[in-house]
C-alpha cells in the first residue's frame, strides 16, 4: 500500500518561504501522478499542485509562479517550494498519490506576523 510522510511545515512571515517534503516508502514518486492538497480552517480540501509520472507539473491558479512542485528520485521525495507566502495560505498541506497510498498526517503551514 505504501506510505506518505509529509514534513517542513512552520510558522513563517507574510513573504517568506518554505519546503515542504513528503517522503514516500512502499511505492515509487516516479511511478505515478503525485500531488500537494491543502486544507484550511474551516474549509474543504483544495488541490494545489500536480507532478505527473511524466514530470510535466500542474498548479492550481491561487499559487501559481509561487509554488514549484518537484520530485528526487534517488531519496524518492515529493517536494513542494513555498514562496512570496500569504496568510491565504495558512493550510494542513498534504500529498497524495493516485497509487492508492493514504494521505499522510500532514504539515501545517502557518503564515502570519
Amino acid at each position: 500500500e505504501g506510505r506518505l510522510v509529509e514534513s517542513g511545515g512552520g510558522l513563517v512571515q507574510p513573504g517568506g518561504s518554505l519546503r515542504l517534503s513528503c517522503a514516500a516508502s512502499g511505492i515509487s514518486v516516479s511511478s505515478y501522478d503525485m500531488s500537494w492538497v491543502r486544507q484550511a480552517p474551516g474549509k474543504g480540501l483544495e488541490w494545489v499542485s500536480t507532478i505527473r509520472s511524466s514530470g510535466r507539473t500542474f498548479y492550481a491558479t491561487s499559487v501559481k509562479d509561487r509554488f514549484i512542485c518537484s520530485r528526487d528520485i534517488a531519496t524518492n521525495t515529493l517536494y513542494l517550494q513555498l514562496n512570496s507566502l500569504s496568510t491565504e495560505d495558512t493550510a494542513m498541506y498534504f500529498c497524495q498519490t493516485t497509487s492508492g497510498t493514504p494521505r499522510g498526517q500532514g504539515t501545517q503551514v502557518t503564515v502570519s506576523s
